[in-house]
């Protein structure tokens, strides 16, 4: 039987498998014999496969065509809210079954053949099919602490929650984060900090797995998520004019996402009277083209994780601006600013989301010590 194997859906996700596998090879000597599974289901990660197949960090690097349930319209009625409770319920325990079934074909490996699978996104499809199989794995948290901002599992199945995960436990239907018959442990930054932690859920820190890697592990890293590492240090570590960071998010439409970034650039984009260097981190699944949009600044490469610039040795930037990415993963800022944090509290508001951002980012920019 083989060792371990990874299931990663974003770029976030391979950072931390790469870290883990990178700490666990500072303490054995002999190569990894674990593979990794880039599902393409949400994210393109463009070269990285060949990246890490010539760090020969992994035994084996897989592409995953992982199906969504919108790919097979014949799930479609066993989702659908039939107004009577039972009759949902006995819907959910058919599509449970069926959409871990319908994956088989698209399967890039048998994961029979491991002795341990890590899934970080269990509440996609292969959270379905690993249940449907009867295949023990264990759950590793999508983003860092993002159970303190949304609880999905608790979120999706409110009301009769107990019954519900009392369900799950015995696979007639399947709650994700935790809560599956055949999910071993739910991996998390910080128990410590979430309101309804699962009973099987276990702490592994981030920050102290990180601060763990050596010299020859980090630049390993950066290898990894920056085709041109020494190019991209030289301009960021520029001492020039102060800088500001902004990191974008596919949060509404391409125009709504043009106009926000535009008003932040405008009210950021001076210090004290004096000019700036603004730099633009797009996300890994935003697709605009920000370098065409606005000119004069740094537009860094989407195709990695933010977390990647923690790692940067003597990185700095004067400012760090987000929407809702979490600051707690930025180390490298004298001062972030968190435009969204009070954002996502307003239920009453019944504009379609990019109505109520665009808004929201407008009045928020508008009012001095708002922010």
């Amino acid at each position: 039987m083989k060792d371990r194997i990874y299931v990663c859906h974003t770029f976030y996700h391979v950072y931390i498998t790469c870290a883990k596998e990178l700490l666990r090879s500072q303490s054995h000597s002999k190569p990894s014999q674990a593979a990794i599974v880039l599902s393409q289901m949400s994210t393109d990660f463009c070269d990285l496969k060949n990246r890490l197949e010539a760090a020969e960090l992994f035994a084996a690097v897989f592409e995953y065509d992982e199906k969504t349930r919108d790919f097979f319209p014949e799930l479609k009625k066993y989702h659908a809210n039939s107004g009577n409770l039972l009759t949902n319920m006995i819907n959910r325990i058919i599509y449970t079954k069926k959409l871990g079934k319908a994956q088989i074909p698209f399967l890039p490996v048998d994961f029979r053949e491991y002795r341990d699978v890590y899934v970080y996104c269990d509440s996609d499809p292969i959270g379905y099919y690993l249940n449907y199989a009867k295949i023990p794995y264990h759950a590793i948290e999508d983003g860092l602490n993002c159970l303190l901002l949304f609880d999905a599992a608790h979120y999706d199945n409110r009301g009769f929650f107990r019954f519900k995960a009392w369900m799950s436990a015995r696979n007639f239907i399947f709650i994700q984060n935790g809560y599956g018959k055949y999910c071993l442990d739910m991996e998390v930054n910080d128990i410590s900090v979430l309101k309804n932690p699962g009973p099987n859920y276990i702490g592994q820190s981030r920050e102290k797995m990180l601060n763990s890697l050596n010299e020859n592990s980090i630049n390993q890293l950066l290898e990894i998520f920056i085709a041109d590492k020494n190019s991209l240090i030289q301009k960021l570590n520029d001492e020039s004019k102060p800088k500001t960071l902004i990191l974008t998010e596919p949060l509404c439409d391409k125009d709504t996402r043009i106009k926000v970034f535009a008003k932040i650039i405008d009210q950021y984009g001076q210090s004290n009277g004096k000019e700036i260097q603004l730099i633009i981190k797009p996300h890994p699944m935003d697709s605009v083209d920000y370098q065409k949009h606005f000119a004069g600044s740094i537009v860094l490469d989407g195709k990695f994780p933010m977390e990647i610039l923690n790692l940067i040795p003597n990185l700095y930037f004067d400012r760090v601006i987000s929407i809702f990415t979490a600051p707690a993963g930025i180390k490298f800022a004298g001062e972030i600013i968190s435009l969204g944090r009070d954002f996502k509290k307003d239920n009453q508001d019944s504009r379609p989301f990019h109505e109520k951002l665009s808004s929201y980012i407008e009045e928020t920019l508008a009012l001095p010590g708002k922010i």
